[in-house]
């Protein structure tokens, strides 16, 4: 290999770490915008007497639910995502575990996003301030 090839992936490496740490600042700005939206509807979600219950998380392939001792309200009917009494981010889907059902599962909160299911299915993508919004219009808020 001459120097010159050498120099050229030296630069494409340096081009793609740029890039890889622009993509890491913009989605923790975008995380830190979109923690102000859930803290904010921890407190209205409060405030208004929404039920919390304990959020279950669902395994990737096969059925059942895995309890998570996690307390909150979950953001989409099909319990996939879901929001900690504490203002914690959930992704309610994870890796199938043995025993899973019988016992608990270990859930850290994640980064929230501000477009929830980006990149995913047409129809799943939606904004995290909607989404909050339309948790209010559930049956279980009471007065609705």
């Amino acid at each position: 290999m001459d120097d010159d090839e050498e120099q050229r992936r030296a630069e494409r490496a340096a081009q793609a770490d740029y890039h890889v740490a622009a993509q890491e600042r913009r989605e923790a700005a975008e995380s830190v915008k979109a923690q102000v939206l859930i803290d904010r509807f921890v407190e209205r979600a409060n405030a208004a007497g929404l039920p919390t219950e304990e959020l279950t998380a669902s395994p990737w392939s096969g059925g059942g639910r895995y309890r998570t001792g996690v307390s909150g309200w979950y953001l989409k009917q099909n319990r996939s995502i879901g929001v900690s009494t504490d203002g914690g981010y959930y992704v309610l889907v994870v890796a199938p575990e043995r025993f899973g059902r019988w016992r608990r599962v270990a859930l850290a909160p994640t980064p929230p996003p501000l477009q929830v299911g980006k990149g995913g299915r047409d129809g799943d993508s939606v904004a995290l301030d909607i989404l909050l919004d339309l948790r209010f219009d559930w049956s279980d808020v009471p007065g609705s």
